[in-house]
């Protein structure tokens, strides 16, 4: 009865064997090569049309033509600097801008630097930006270039001769 008993082992063992052969992921057994290939991580990134490339249709903000020429000719305001730190400056500005006849602060954000201001019948911006060792005072209108017209140009005189800048 003893090769009995072995020949039942070898049996056992045979099929133990065999069972950790097809379940150890023997590629015979599998249904294809392409398994996984459905699967979420595998699948191709899809990018929205619009997102594929850059806007760059406002990249650089060209001025028309006419503020170029008010810029070229003087008509445009310039701004001028201020030996301090811009939070020491946006301060200055806002109290001369108070004290000028005429001036309505409509709005004022420290942290851009801005007054959104009306002046003789004009609304526009006066900016407060650091520069190197400064701050440089100006007039800007809403699309960030700089503010033509008369009244733009008569408050930023008025506001550098208040400030005592050059």
């Amino acid at each position: 009865m003893r090769p009995n008993v072995s020949m039942t082992r070898a049996a056992v063992a045979g099929l133990l064997l065999a069972g950790i052969v097809v379940g150890s992921g023997c590629s015979w057994f599998r249904k294809g090569s392409d398994l996984y290939a459905q699967s979420p991580e595998t699948r191709p990134l899809e990018v929205p049309p619009d997102l594929d490339q850059p806007r760059t249709d406002t990249a650089v903000n060209v001025p028309s033509a006419a503020a170029a020429k008010a810029i070229s000719t003087g008509q445009a305001s310039g701004g001028f600097t201020l030996p301090i730190a811009r939070e020491e400056a946006y301060a200055k500005v806002g109290e001369a801008l108070a004290a000028v006849e005429g001036v309505n602060i409509t709005s004022r954000a420290e942290a851009l630097g801005v007054y959104d201001v009306g002046y003789e019948g004009s609304n526009f911006l006066v900016r407060v930006a650091g520069a190197g060792a400064g701050s440089y005072v100006s007039a800007v209108d809403p699309r960030g270039l700089p503010a033509t017209g008369d009244a733009p140009k008569k408050l930023v005189d008025t506001l550098r001769t208040a400030l005592g800048a050059q």
